[in-house]
């Protein structure tokens, strides 16, 4: 499985998509609500439908790479688990070079630091899950908590329209689907594994189209 490569105009666009405020984006305890899984891609009638799926095709990179890792440590696949690996540092990297594309290579590289701490914290629960190691559990947990603060504070940072609380509210949601979904994986729980992946995807929807939504309203000549 390898992220679906992103054109330069889709890049940019979605480095734009980082520094939108977040004004638009539904409230934190409301992100598993709106866009069904099962919608591959926005609707025709969606302003900026090229963008969105960009969009949504982007942030649902990281989490199919970080699923099959997990699923991967599960089954004891160490290949299964070093590709998936790789999957997930090559889509951190799109991110990366996306924001770096629009607010020059110092911001990129930012980025690509805040990501792979967000990896290394999923990967260390992942680890830790499957060896049934509870103190490794908390200690990874609290890494990924710390990184959404820092992703927070960067993004807020780089926008003064951007809402800090919005977007820590946003990551720490992410964070915890993170946790419900592996935790499924390594228990062997299928029916709770799927049920928690359709809220996972839900969520990315639901970011990458506020996202979207944003980028289309403060730039109508650019989104398309």
């Amino acid at each position: 499985m390898k992220p679906i490569p992103l054109t330069k105009p889709i890049a940019i666009a979605c480095a734009l998509a980082l520094s939108v405020s977040l004004a638009v984006a539904i409230p934190a305890a409301q992100a598993h609500q709106g866009y069904g899984a099962a919608d591959a891609a926005p609707a025709a009638a969606t302003k900026a439908p090229q963008l969105h799926a960009a969009m949504r095709s982007l942030w649902h990179g990281h989490i199919e790479a970080t699923r099959a890792y997990a699923m991967a440590v599960k089954a004891a696949d160490t290949a299964g688990a070093k590709k998936a690996a790789d999957d997930v540092v090559a889509n951190a990297r799109q991110i990366a070079n996306a924001v770096g594309g629009f607010y020059g290579p110092a911001a990129g590289t930012q980025m690509l630091k805040l990501l792979s701490g967000h990896w290394s914290g999923v990967k260390s629960l992942a680890d830790a899950d499957h060896a049934n190691d509870s103190a490794a559990h908390a200690k990874a947990m609290h890494e990924l908590t710390g990184n959404a603060t820092a992703i927070a504070k960067f993004l807020s940072g780089a926008n003064p329209n951007l809402s800090d609380a919005t977007v820590r509210g946003l990551m720490m949601m992410h964070v915890a689907d993170h946790e419900t979904h592996i935790r499924a994986i390594m228990q062997g729980d299928t029916q709770a594994e799927a049920s928690t992946w359709t809220e996972m995807q839900t969520h990315m929807n639901t970011i990458a189209d506020a996202l979207a939504d944003g980028i289309a309203k403060q730039f109508p000549a650019k989104a398309k």
